[in-house]
């Protein structure tokens, strides 16, 4: 699996890296720092990735099943 956040929806609230702190991290302006990345989800953490997106009230998590 693999996460992405889409930069133009992110609204920095910050609710997917309190979920997922090992996948994500944010900036000085609380915006997450992986906008347009493609982060690896290790197997182990793929609940944490789904917790993540679905925090998200803008849905700018998106996930990508391998």
């Amino acid at each position: 699996m693999k996460l992405t956040v889409d930069g133009e929806l992110c609204m920095g609230h910050g609710r997917c890296y309190s979920l997922a702190e090992n996948l994500l991290d944010y900036d000085d302006d609380g915006y997450v720092t992986a906008r347009g990345q493609l982060v690896d989800v290790p197997a182990d953490r793929t609940d944490d990735a789904r917790n993540a997106a679905g925090s998200c009230p803008e849905r700018a998590i998106q996930l990508l099943e391998d």
